[in-house]
């Protein structure tokens, strides 16, 4: 499995290098091309390396936020992905960026997928970079073991984008990007902090099945390296 570690004695440091890797990323297609666009994860984890990413000189104004996945619930709900990101991310410089949420005033996840599919389609696919997360339990994105559309959201047989979620250790029913246009990113990155995770990514990497770690199909069906980055 193609994999490129990292890893960084502090988390402020693990934040700023991922921060410029991702700029480095934007900038990069921004010098071919009118836009790019950026999905990243929520979660606590992430909000060190917003704040630095934030900060960065790209040119925001040309750029297209998302996130891989979120909770379907409104902006007012401390659950929400979106939320977190207007707080820690579109801020500074990176406020002038373009954001794209993934949910919709919809009762469901599955009356407003074909809303939130529309708002992707429309963005300049392939992502110039995507960061994931990984839960103790192995998933990503909102792939989670168990999860009611799981094998779709990993094999999506018509190509979708996006799929619904619904899955025990989920909480909310939640909405996600699925694992090719995860995979096909010009930069792939997963942020992981802490020993418990490392011993998590360690069993990942071990052969077994994805919908016991939903984890590994990133890492194993990736055709670039996945650029993992990791402090203690």
């Amino acid at each position: 499995m193609p994999i490129a570690r990292h890893d960084f004695p502090t988390k402020e440091a693990l934040a700023d290098a991922l921060a410029g890797h991702v700029a480095d990323a934007l900038t990069a297609r921004l010098s071919r091309s009118d836009r790019a666009a950026l999905a990243v994860s929520g979660g606590r984890t992430p909000t060190r390396f917003f704040e630095a990413l934030s900060q960065k000189p790209v040119e925001w104004a040309r750029v297209d936020v998302t996130l891989v996945d979120e909770r379907w619930v409104g902006e007012a709900s401390e659950r929400s992905n979106a939320a977190l990101l207007r707080q820690h991310l579109l801020q500074g410089p990176a406020a002038t960026a373009n954001f794209v949420p993934l949910h919709v005033d919809t009762p469901t996840p599955e009356d407003g997928v074909g809303q939130v599919t529309a708002r992707i389609a429309a963005l300049p696919l392939p992502f110039a970079a995507v960061v994931l997360g990984m839960g103790d339990d192995g998933h990503t994105a909102s792939f989670f073991p168990g999860g009611d559309r799981l094998a779709q959201a990993l094999d999506p047989a018509a190509g979708q984008l996006l799929e619904t979620m619904r899955a025990p250790a989920a909480g909310e029913p939640r909405i996600t990007l699925t694992l090719p246009v995860l995979l096909a990113a010009d930069t792939l990155c997963l942020h992981v902090e802490g020993a418990g995770k490392q011993r998590v990514l360690e069993a990942a990497l071990v052969c077994g099945p994805a919908e016991a770690m939903p984890i590994r199909a990133v890492l194993t069906r990736s055709e670039r390296p996945v650029e993992i980055f990791w402090c203690p």
